[in-house]
This record gives C-alpha cells, structure tokens and sequence, in this order.
C-alpha cells in the first residue's frame, strides 16, 4: 500500500494514477475519514489519560468520573474501530504509483518496444506447439482436461525431461549470480496472498481459494517469497536479499484470450522460477534493470528470439510501479507471445507485509521489492518446440539444454 500520509497530501496524484491504470476506485472519503479519525483518536487518549489519572487517586468524585468516561469511551472506540476500518479498506485498494517513463495507454500498441530481435524466416511451414506437441507425443490435453478438466494437461516424454532442464538451467545460472535458492509452498494464506498485491476475492479472481480452508493455491512463487519475510525486520547490510523460487503455478484464467488461450499458452497450472529482491529504496531502479538482464540472458542461452516491452500503465498490476516484459517470437502463430516479465513493487508490498529494514544508523524503513520471472516452463516449452522444430517435423534441443536432456533431438 502507499504511505497513507503520502495519499492524503497528495490526494490529486493518487486519482491521476488511478485513472492511468483504468481502475474505477472513489477516494474522496478518504480526507474526511482521515480527519474524523484523527479528531476521535484524539478524544479517545484524553479519556484514556484522565482514566489513568483518576485510578492513582481514588475518590467518590473520581469514581463518578470513572463511569462517565468509561460511558463515553463505550460509544468512542467502537466509532474509532469503525473509521480506521473504513479508512483502511480504502487505502488498501489503492494502486501504487506509476513511473514517470512508464507508457500511459490501455491498448496493446501502447507499450513501448525497448529492444527487439528480427523474427527468423523459415522456409518452411512451422507448425504450432500444439501440433508438434501431438506428433511427438509431448503433450496430452485431452486427458488433462478428462482428469481435472480445460486448461490441464498431461507433459511426456521429452517435454517432461525438457520442464526438468529449464528448472535446473535457471537455477544453475541464478545460483552463480548469488540467489539463494527455495522451492515454496503452493499454497498461502490469504493475508499474504492480498499483501503481496493479489486480491482472492470476487468472480474475478485469478486465485483458487480452498474450500473450508484459510489458503489459495498461489499463481506465484512472487507471494510466497514476498510473504517470507512477513512481520520481520531486515537488515541494510544483508542487502540486496536475492531468492530464486520454484513452485508450481495455479491460475483461473477467466475469460476468452482468443488465439492466446491456446494449448500451453494460457493454463491453469504450470511451473515456474521466480526471482524476487529485497533492497534500500535508492537500488530499486537498478535491481529491475538487473532481473531484465538476467531473464534476457536466459533466452539468450536459449537462442530464443525475444523483444523488451515497457508495459503501459493500464496493463500494471496494483504493485507494480514498472514492469518490462519479455515476448518470445513464437512461429506457430507467427506473433510475439509473452514468456516473462519483471516488476519494481518499490515498498508497496513491504507495506501490505509489515516489512521493515534496519539502517545503519539504527533507523528502520521499508524496503523495496522487486520480482521477475526467470522461466515459466510452458511458456518457454511453446518457445522451444515452435522456434527448434525442422521441416521433418523433428525438434532440436537447445544447446544449453542439451547435457541435462540427455539428446539432441526430439522425434517420434
């Protein structure tokens, strides 16, 4: 969340950033409810105060007295409670701010193309990954959707020993770049859940909430990695804090994407490596640009062809203060397709966490956090088989990829 002090003296910048992101979201109690709260805490410690003087001199005048602000503070602090929940379910729904070089828009033409490579031309008709999926026998969406219904699917052969080298190619590189390495649990509280960012509540919610239980099934290692450190005070000189985490990924989807809903591209589990940074406020813009490079130099490794998209403000999610994403050229379709993407939270999410840094000077703050996708496997298996695949029908393995594969080629 933003600082709530930073909200009611900047009430005009927050509704702009409001309005940038498209949300439809009335902060204009939020003054009045500040001051009634201000003028009802107030009131409250006065009471409170007497009482406390009163109790050191006992009286039948003071007991009198007594009653009268225990009356008093009956009506007050259920008032109290009432205006600060009020107050903070509003600021709890604020967006964070947006970068000034952020792309403003809401249409697809509106993100900003920071780099790109040329998209190969193949002399030959490229299949979709659905259909090399099929004829090599990679992938079963049928029997998924059988057993646990749309979007699920069954990974074979070489595409499950293909999921395995991704995992361990992301973490070797990231190990050697000094991340600590988690697998986290796949599933959180929703308290974390809504503090990380993501809100579980409502028809459209990306997260799967259990029933009969006080947990979601996380669609990022982002919130279990964000909630690691939740309540806790960090230190200056630990930081940068740098965590790579597996986990598996579970999301809803709702809603038609068209040609993106297809096969792999938009499912309701996949995994995933997720990278996430704890930092002083000052490093933040420099640790994004890092997670960048590091996502680029996996898919450079990959050989994948990609482009850089700075992400317009009316595609950010709530944390986000900026967020690049990386597209892969995908042949099937012959379009750009998203495969990553990296954001800068600065201390929104810390807020939401209750999460404090100490200085060394004894000072404590709010940390910026950061994360960025290294690889989410379906995605990058899309990547892989459209952009490897010979006119035979064949698939190449990417060189990087090879020595944990095991083989050079995929065939039936």
């Amino acid at each position: 969340m933003l600082d709530p002090k930073f909200v009611l003296e900047n009430l005009e910048k927050v509704k702009k950033t409001i309005a940038e992101r498209g949300m439809k979201l009335d902060i204009s109690s939020v003054t009045e409810l500040a001051a009634a709260r201000i003028k009802t805490l107030a009131r409250v410690e006065e009471l409170r105060a007497e009482r406390n003087k009163l109790s050191k001199k006992p009286s039948e005048k003071s007991i009198q007295r007594g009653t009268a602000i225990k009356n008093e503070l009956k009506n007050l602090e259920p008032q109290l409670k009432n205006l600060e929940e009020q107050l903070e379910k509003i600021l709890w729904q604020i967006p964070n701010l947006v970068h000034p070089k952020t792309p403003r828009g809401f249409k697809e033409q509106d993100n900003k193309t920071v780099r790109a490579d040329k998209p190969p031309k193949p002399d030959f008709k490229p299949l979709d990954h659905e259909q090399l999926a099929k004829s090599l026998d990679l992938i079963d969406f049928e029997a998924g959707a059988a057993v646990a219904g749309s979007k699920f699917y069954y990974l074979k052969n070489e595409a499950v020993l293909l999921e395995f080298a991704l995992i361990k190619y992301a973490f070797d590189l990231l190990l050697k770049e000094g991340f600590t390495p988690f697998v986290t649990p796949d599933l959180a509280k929703p308290g974390i859940i809504d503090g990380v960012g993501f809100v579980p509540r409502g028809p459209e919610s990306n997260i799967y909430l259990l029933e009969g239980d006080d947990l979601g099934l996380v669609g990022t290692a982002e919130i279990t990695l964000g909630g690691y450190h939740a309540g806790q005070i960090l230190e200056e000189k630990d930081f940068p804090l740098k965590y790579a985490g597996f986990s598996h990924c579970f999301r809803r989807e709702a809603g038609s994407y068209g040609q993106f809903s297809k096969g792999l591209y938009r499912v309701h589990q996949f995994s995933k490596v997720e990278m996430f940074l704890f930092c002083r406020p000052e490093e933040s813009e420099k640790m994004h640009e890092y997670l960048l490079s590091l996502e680029e130099k996996i898919f450079r490794g990959l050989e994948i062809p990609y482009r850089v998209l700075d992400i317009r403000a009316g595609d950010l999610g709530a944390a986000a203060y900026r967020k690049f994403d990386l597209e892969a050229w995908m042949p099937g379709k012959g379009d750009w397709g998203e495969i990553t993407s990296t954001s800068n939270t600065t201390d929104y999410q810390a807020r939401r966490l209750g999460i404090k840094y100490r200085k060394s000077n004894g000072e404590t703050a709010y940390p910026h956090t950061l994360n960025g996708t290294a690889v989410a496997t379906s995605r990058a298996l899309i990547a892989i088989l459209e952009n490897y695949q010979k006119e035979d029908g064949t698939v190449e393995i990417p060189k990087v990829l090879i020595p944990y594969v095991g083989k050079k080629l995929i065939r039936r």
